[in-house]
């Protein structure tokens, strides 16, 4: 039996759209959180005098790492949204919602927990994480859906 479909090449890779799709969503969040950030400081200064604290690295040299962290969030999320978004109903912001409360419940609540469990941080700063986020992954989802849709 002859194979009747025409010839497409080879199949792209899965890693090439969450590497695509990584570094989209890497430099929405990126530019988003230092939006916030900056907007936060702004906005409601007396909550980051928690930050002035030795338990925080605050000398700079791994400054780079902090920059880095909506890239390496995005990927691990890219990889995430890769193997479930097909369980996502519903349109492109509630897709995001949702991915960003699977992220939550699934990875960020237990973190949360044995941190405030385990530092001297108090629970308006372990909750404003928690927020941020939630806020990330949702970002990162709409983000990934809006490209899926294109």
């Amino acid at each position: 039996m002859e194979n009747t479909q025409p010839n497409q090449g080879p199949m792209p890779s899965p890693f090439t759209g969450i590497l695509k799709k990584g570094l989209i969503a890497g430099a929405a969040l990126f530019l988003a959180s230092f939006g916030s950030l900056y907007a936060a400081i702004h906005l409601k200064p007396d909550l980051f005098v928690d930050y002035i604290n030795p338990i925080f690295n605050s000398d700079g040299s791994r400054d780079v790492y902090f920059y880095l962290h909506p890239f390496i969030l995005s990927f691990a999320l890219a990889v995430l949204w890769n193997r479930f978004r097909r369980f996502l109903p519903g349109g492109i912001f509630v897709k995001g919602i949702e991915f960003g409360l699977m992220y939550a419940l699934v990875g960020l609540i237990p973190v949360m927990w044995i941190t405030y469990s385990a530092i001297d941080v108090d629970f308006v700063m372990v909750s404003t994480w928690m927020l941020y986020g939630f806020s990330q992954a949702t970002l990162c989802g709409i983000v990934f859906a809006l490209l899926d849709e294109w």
